[in-house]
């Protein structure tokens, strides 16, 4: 074979032995490249397999803890409104109470001062009925001590007139 056929020939011991290190070469590479790469990548995707599953299971939770927020909150706005509405009765109850006692007070105030009003009244008209005997009294007591003619008369009425300013 000379140079050229020699380079291109086929010689079937060489073509074994090269098939033959090829495959140990594969099998060597599958034992310590492939199966390694590949349980990375099976782990690689394990892992983010897990975070798609945490994501979803957090997605989940949030979705779950703002449901319960809206309805917590929905409660709140209820609970309030009726506390609100409870304390608008009490307070318009407690201000009828209070106006029921006032007018209670100013009635038994009125009634009290009507009262004293009357006795008042009563001394006044019992002291001018004392004042009206007495001058009568005095004036029975003139007359019977003189006779009166027309002059005397006038005379005594004007004293008594004047008499009646003076005590007031």
């Amino acid at each position: 074979m000379s140079g050229f056929e020699g380079f291109i020939g086929f010689n079937p011991w060489t073509a074994m032995f090269t098939l033959l290190n090829m495959v140990l070469t594969f099998l060597i590479l599958k034992k310590f490249l492939f199966q390694p790469v590949n349980q990375m990548i099976d782990a690689r995707q394990k892992e983010i397999d897990d975070l798609y599953s945490d994501a979803a299971n957090v997605r989940q939770d949030a979705e779950a803890m703002r449901e319960d927020y809206s309805r917590k909150l929905a409660e709140a706005k209820e609970t309030s409104a009726q506390i609100v509405s409870e304390a608008k009765q009490e307070a318009n109850r407690c201000g009828d109470e209070i106006l029921r006692q006032a007018r209670q007070d100013a009635d038994a105030l009125r009634l009290k001062a009507d009262a004293e009003i009357a006795l008042e009244r009563k001394k006044a008209l019992n002291e001018v009925k004392n004042d009206i005997s007495r001058i009568a009294l005095d004036i029975a007591g003139k007359v019977v001590e003189k006779e009166l003619n027309t002059t005397e008369h006038e005379r005594l009425i004007e004293g008594f007139l004047r008499d009646m300013g003076d005590q007031k």
